[in-house]
């Protein structure tokens, strides 16, 4: 497993209490096709947000030091963990987070959940385009035949913006989220989140700076959501359909779990 910096890791958890960026057409083609309903409140990345590291910094060597180090990876479990984490369809990103919540999450059996988090995904896609807009930063595997762990999308994402990571911002949201609406298993909630946002770099699709500016935007998006009474009634919501559906949703695929559980 890649290690996020602690300190950022605990910024991002702090914070809970985040024609080039992932745009709502770029959700769109990945099966999400509900109406675009959004919360009132938002966060403004660009006053939060440190710009990505500049070409010959440190912080830029690390970057490219893991990125190297991580193509290595190919072919392996951690690398087909980071194959599976790049699909961004709700129903797959909550069988993602299925072993660390000891249940099935399945949008269909949870409508009240599934609703909440498409409305607060949604609320947050335009801030996730301003921010890659604004730096409009290369991917790593631009300019070079590094291998990724989606090359059918290489041509797509090398026509984004790099920074922030819309994948971790997306998936760090979601786990906020559950943690809060399942405090019992937060932890490992919380951790299936930072392996998920760290799959992006397994996956050579970001740099870890990507990553890590992912983890702090979603805490900073989930956090001004909380000032929307029409959220925090959704969250009640969804927290009682899910207390009821814990005794009757069944426990994740085993092999699923398996999966997972190697790639780390």
């Amino acid at each position: 497993m890649i290690k996020v910096p602690r300190f950022m890791c605990m910024i991002a958890l702090t914070s809970a209490v985040m024609a080039g960026g992932l745009s709502q057409s770029s959700f769109a083609k990945t099966g999400n096709t509900e109406p675009k309903a959004t919360y009132k409140f938002h966060s403004d990345p660009l006053l939060y947000l440190p710009p990505p590291p500049a070409a010959g910094s440190l912080q830029q060597a690390h970057d490219d030091q893991v990125f190297q180090t991580t193509r290595q990876l190919k072919g392996g479990p951690r690398w087909a963990l980071a194959t599976q984490d790049a699909d961004t369809r709700l129903a797959a990103i909550l069988n993602d987070y299925a072993c660390a919540a000891g249940i099935k999450l399945e949008p269909g059996k949870l409508p009240l959940l599934a609703g909440v988090l498409k409305r607060a995904l949604h609320t947050e896609y335009d801030d996730i385009g301003v921010t890659k807009n604004n730096w409009n930063r290369k991917r790593p595997f631009v300019g070079n035949d590094s291998p990724i762990c989606t090359e059918k999308d290489r041509e797509g994402l090398g026509k984004q913006g790099s920074y922030p990571s819309g994948h971790t911002t997306m998936g760090w949201t979601v786990a906020l989220i559950l943690a809060e609406l399942m405090p019992d298993h937060a932890g490992s909630i919380l951790q299936r989140g930072q392996i998920y946002g760290s799959s992006r770099i397994v996956c050579g699709a970001h740099w870890v700076s990507d990553v890590q500016a992912g983890y702090i935007l979603a805490s900073g998006e989930v956090a001004a959501l909380h000032g929307d009474e029409r959220f925090r009634h959704d969250l009640e919501l969804a927290k009682k359909e899910l207390d009821k559906a814990r005794s009757s949703a069944g426990a994740p695929d085993d092999l699923q779990c398996k999966i997972e559980q190697a790639g780390r």
